[in-house]
C-alpha cells in the first residue's frame, strides 16, 4: 500500500495502543484516506478479525489494500449504521475517526482546498456532490457568511471579511482560490495573514462538506454502533471539532448537557480513557509538521 504522499498517519502508535485491538475483533476506520491507521489496525488483526475503512472521496480507494479481512466503503461517515447494516455487521469493537483533510486534498491543486495554489473553488471532499465553495461565496448574503465565520473559525473581524467578499463578487464573481486569496488578504492582520487566510479556507471547506453536521451524526451512531467495552478514538485539528468531542465523550451528546443521577454523578455511556488529549511529540511533529495541531481522545464505551 502506497502511503506517500497521500496522507501521513498521526499520532498511529498512540491509536493503535488506545483502541486496544483484539486480533478477532470487528474495527472501523472512517476516515481511511491513505489507509496508514488502517495499515496499523490490519497489522494487530488475526485471520478472524475485520476492518471496514470508510471514505467519501473514491480517490481513496487506490489505497485500499488488498487484504480479505477489509473492506472498502465509498461512503460518508455519518452514515456508518447504514453501511455496516448492508454488510451484516451490526456491531463492532472499535471505532476510528481522523478529521484531518488528506494532504492529497492540500496538494492536489485542482482540489481548490489551499490558497498556496490557483485552482477553481471546489473544495469537495466527494466530487460528485452538489455544492462547491465557488457556490458559497458567490450566492451566500453577507449575513450567512459571517455566520459561517463565527461558527467554524477564530476569525477576529468574520463580518468585515464577509462584507468584502460580497463587495468584490459585486463586480464579478469570485472564481479562483488566489481571486479569494487577492479578496480577502487586504484586511487581514499581516501579522498572521497565513493562519488566518487558513481558517477563512477552513470555514468554506467545512460548509461545502456539512463536516460539523457528519460529526454530530457519526458521533451519536457510535452509541448504536459499539459493543460495550469497545473504544472509541477520535482526532481532531481545530478547537471547534474537539469541543464537540471531548463534550460526547463526557456526557454522551455534542452539546455537553450533563444527565446527572441522584447523587449529582454524571450519567454517560463512555468511560473516558484520555482525560486530557494525547498530541504528538516533537520528534512526530518534525517528521510530519502538519500534525502539530492533531488532539487524540478515546473514550471505551459502557452502554
Amino acid at each position: 500500500m502506497n502511503l506517500n504522499p497521500y496522507h501521513v498517519p498521526a499520532l498511529l502508535p498512540e491509536v493503535i495502543e488506545g483502541l486496544n485491538i483484539r486480533e478477532d475483533g470487528v474495527y472501523v476506520d472512517v476516515t481511511f484516506g491513505g489507509g496508514g491507521h488502517s495499515c496499523g489496525i490490519l497489522s494487530e488483526l488475526g485471520p478472524g478479525g475485520h476492518l471496514y475503512g470508510f471514505d467519501r472521496d473514491i480517490d481513496a480507494l487506490q489505497n485500499a489494500p488488498h487484504d480479505t479481512r477489509f473492506t472498502f466503503v465509498h461512503s460518508d461517515f455519518r452514515y456508518i449504521i447504514n453501511f455496516l447494516h448492508f454488510y451484516g455487521q451490526e456491531k463492532v469493537d472499535g471505532i476510528l475517526g481522523d478529521l484531518g483533510v488528506s494532504f492529497h486534498h492540500f496538494d492536489d491543486s485542482t482540489r481548490g482546498f489551499s490558497f498556496r495554489a490557483d485552482a477553481p473553488l471546489d473544495m469537495r471532499m466527494n466530487r460528485s456532490a452538489g455544492k462547491t465553495a465557488y457556490d458559497v461565496i458567490n450566492s451566500y448574503s453577507a449575513d450567512e457568511l459571517e455566520g459561517i465565520f463565527r461558527m467554524y473559525t477564530d476569525l477576529k473581524r468574520p463580518k468585515a471579511i464577509a462584507d468584502t467578499i460580497v463587495k468584490k463578487r459585486e463586480s464579478s464573481p469570485i472564481e479562483t482560490t488566489f481571486q479569494l486569496s487577492d479578496a480577502v488578504s487586504k484586511i487581514l492582520n499581516p501579522k498572521s495573514e497565513k493562519k488566518d487566510m487558513a481558517q477563512v479556507f477552513q470555514a468554506f471547506r467545512i460548509e461545502v462538506n456539512g463536516e460539523m453536521d457528519a460529526l454530530k451524526r457519526f458521533l451519536q451512531s457510535t452509541l448504536n454502533v459499539l459493543n460495550p467495552g469497545g473504544r472509541l478514538a477520535v482526532i481532531t485539528y481545530h478547537s471547534i471539532e474537539d469541543r464537540m468531542v471531548k463534550n460526547f465523550m463526557k456526557t454522551g451528546n455534542t452539546e455537553g448537557q450533563e444527565d446527572k443521577d441522584f447523587f449529582g454523578r454524571v450519567s454517560t455511556p463512555w468511560k473516558q480513557i484520555t482525560r486530557a488529549p494525547i498530541v504528538p511529540t516533537e520528534e512526530e511533529i518534525e517528521r510530519n509538521p502538519r500534525s502539530r495541531s492533531a488532539k487524540l481522545r478515546i473514550a471505551e464505551f459502557i452502554g
